[in-house]
């Protein structure tokens, strides 16, 4: 028994340094230490909740009860990765990755090694190998931050957002503030088709009576 909990939490320390890895290369918040903290005390967890009701013999419990609690819990650490600058988000895949490994220690902690080696291979391909595809997408499209000064009047935004839609242009973020008693100050994240330049944009969004102002940021 001994054996068999240090072999699964010295798989649950590599396979969660191999996600940690990434993000450790990618200088994001959480890194090599914080996913494979994560994946071994999940992995602890699990074992703990198995072994204590083989000894017990407890079959009337719940094995996965505290694994469940630790799928929720994670969600705090996760939170305190994610960063937002403006109306821009960042650390959401981080966050993910996180939760993920999670879900990993629970598995080894469960036993469930062929699952756990797959599960982490699938992740740490959609990490390096997705980001090709990424950029190659992000070659295709231009992203714009506007600032407007607006009307405070219902229906703004959904007037704003029809006029994106002629031209292709995604609202990706959205931050509202208000202005005087009679203005909305609104700024937005926009991902537009590489064709489409900022003053078409700005052109569009002018011909809106309840828009003021339009500025570029």
């Amino acid at each position: 028994m001994y054996l068999e909990t240090f072999l699964r939490l010295l798989l649950a320390l590599i396979l969660g340094g191999i996600v940690g890895y990434e993000r450790e290369h990618k200088n994001r918040p959480a890194g090599l230490r914080t996913h494979i903290l994560v994946c071994i005390g999940a992995a602890l967890v699990q074992i703990i909740s198995f072994n204590y009701i083989l000894q017990k013999g407890l079959a009337s419990i719940d094995p996965f009860r505290l694994g469940a609690q630790v799928i929720s819990g994670i969600g705090f650490l996760g939170a305190g990765t994610i960063l937002k600058e403006g109306v821009n988000v960042k650390g959401l895949t981080t966050a993910a990755s996180l939760w993920t490994v999670a879900c990993i220690g629970l598995a080894i902690g469960a036993g469930l090694y062929f699952e756990s080696l797959l599960a982490t291979l699938f992740v740490f391909l959609s990490l390096r190998g997705l980001k090709i595809v990424e950029q190659k997408i992000s070659k295709e499209a231009k992203y714009f931050n506007l600032q407007l000064v607006t009307e405070n009047i219902p229906g703004v935004i959904g007037n704003i957002g029809k006029e994106l839609e002629k031209l292709s242009v995604n609202i990706i973020g959205i931050e509202i503030s208000g202005g005087e008693d009679e203005e909305a100050i609104i700024f937005l994240n926009l991902k537009a088709p590489n064709y489409i330049n900022a003053n078409q944009i700005i052109e569009m969004l002018t011909k809106i009576k309840s828009v003021k102002e339009i500025k570029l940021i």
